[in-house]
């Protein structure tokens, strides 16, 4: 009889995210069993499972192991990028309960679907094989999907997950097709073996299939980090989506798609160095400017945050164009210092917001010192940060990521991003004129605070204002983390 010899499988590439789903899976069936008034409990729940994955995870620094016939690898690009992830999620956690008991809504799966989304990021940060980033990308969007309409009494709400689910579901054709394209010109799906396939046979970078691969493959990413011109479905979504929901995607997803798109056109392409510079320097300049130029505009705050999200992942892509170390490393710093900043402002919107979210208007905050001026302090550090003024991390980060370019001869983007960003100042400036120029038009008596949103409001600032004054450490970190 012939005996079948079952390989060893070595599970600590994937022990982040298998600890991460075991918790999310009980946090299903603990979901049945727990009253409506005591969802709350879930929250802590699922920070513990955050906190212990993160344990996890840290203990891959410096120590890379890969697995699955090398389609997920743990290095210090994946670690950095999960903690960024972890991050995010466990201060969407913190502000979510207060949200949702607001709004009335039953919040029981609201938990597990953070816990899945983040499994997703981090498998797209580890994966070195297409289908491995495929399969992390499809379960961060399926759970996306599901949160962006998860208030099922709002229209908006529903708008918003029914615009994310079509438009999603259509780019992720355009990133799958992308994919198969690539493996039928290099038969691999690794992304180092597309590389060796292409150093050996030069002649496949004028294989139109080929070519078009890379280009789908683009389109899909850029979807996912809300680059212009796929970014139209980000404001509707951003305004319609839940707080909470809101703060998430413009922070971790963001993050889980430059990982992926670093890692397939750093470690694939490394080659074609000169197309895909040029493509990207195309994608970074219109993605600020429309991002930038729309957002002058904006009353209403969440869309307004929207449109300066898109402008910050044109930030991102001029490091990414710049394609040297001094560019990776300032995208890893950026993303971390973006994660603070950004779910720190939402989550003073969810304290402001009254029920129905009805005054999410940058009109609405007039007079807001005079009421909160600790909270109006707060919403002004991470403004000054979103518009990249010093001392916040906002700066350094900004400051890294035009350096790379520079240093890459790219002096033009580098000028473009720097009027760019001067651009935003404007739009930041004006919420803090209503809040503390104006006379208050509302009294602000509706206010609840909770331990919960406070805890995120301070880490938040904490994460904003320290690696802004003393950014050496996060930076040495971000340097070992770079692919190159």
């Amino acid at each position: 009889m012939e005996t079948i010899a079952i390989p060893a499988i070595n599970f600590a590439p994937i022990m982040p995210e298998v600890i991460l789903s075991i918790f999310g899976m009980a946090l299903l069936l603990v979901n049945v069993f727990v009253p409506s008034e005591q969802k709350a409990y879930l929250g802590y729940l699922s920070l513990g499972g955050i906190l212990l994955t993160a344990v996890s995870v840290l203990n891959g620094w410096n120590a890379p192991v890969s697995g699955f016939s090398g389609s997920v690898l743990q290095d210090n690009f994946a670690v950095f990028f999960k903690c960024i992830f972890l991050l995010s999620g466990g201060l969407t956690i913190l502000i979510s309960d207060h949200y949702f008991k607001r709004e009335g809504c039953n919040v029981g799966e609201l938990y597990p679907l953070l816990l899945f989304a983040t499994v997703g990021m981090m498998l797209m940060a580890s994966g070195t094989d297409l289908m491995t980033i495929f399969l992390g990308l499809e379960v961060l969007s399926v759970s996306l999907y599901i949160l962006a309409g998860l208030n099922r009494a709002s229209l908006k709400s529903n708008e918003a997950g029914l615009k994310y689910f079509l438009l999603g579901a259509f780019s992720t054709g355009f990133l799958l097709y992308g994919m198969a394209l690539t493996y039928g010109a290099t038969g691999t799906t690794r992304v180092i073996k597309i590389a060796e396939f292409i150093a050996q046979n030069g002649v496949v970078a004028q294989n139109p299939m080929f070519f078009i691969g890379m280009l789908l493959m683009a389109v899909g990413f850029s979807f996912k980090i809300a680059a212009a011109p796929f970014h139209m479905w980000t404001p509707d979504v951003y305004e319609g989506a839940p707080t909470p929901m809101t703060a998430f995607m413009s922070a971790g997803p963001k993050a889980a798609g430059f990982a992926a798109f670093m890692r397939v056109i750093i470690i694939a392409f490394p080659t074609l160095k000169a197309d895909w510079s040029a493509l990207l320097w195309i994608l970074a300049v219109l993605t600020m400017t429309i991002g930038n130029l729309i957002a002058l505009n904006q009353d209403n705050i969440k869309r307004m945050l929207a449109y300066s999200s898109i402008a910050h992942a044109g930030y991102a892509l001029v490091g990414f164009t710049a394609g040297n170390a001094e560019g990776t490393a300032g995208i890893l710093f950026y993303m971390l210092s973006y994660a603070f900043m950004n779910i720190g402002a939402f989550a003073i919107i969810v304290l402001v917001g009254k029920k129905g979210e009805e005054n999410n208007n940058v009109s609405d905050y007039a007079g807001f010192a005079t009421k909160h001026p600790v909270l109006a302090l707060a919403m002004s550090v991470f403004l000054f940060s979103l518009a990249g003024m010093p001392p916040t991390a906002g700066f350094i980060g900004k400051f890294y990521l035009f350096s790379g370019a520079i240093k890459a001869g790219y002096i033009w983007l580098a000028i473009i991003g720097v009027l760019n960003s001067a651009a935003s100042v404007y739009y930041y400036l004006r919420v803090m004129v209503y809040m503390y120029m104006k006379n208050p038009v509302e009294e602000f008596d509706w206010m609840k605070f909770s331990a919960p949103v406070t805890l995120c409001i301070v880490i938040a600032v904490v994460g904003v204002l320290v690696p802004g004054v003393m950014p050496a450490y996060l930076l040495e970190l971000a340097q070992k983390a770079v692919l190159l």
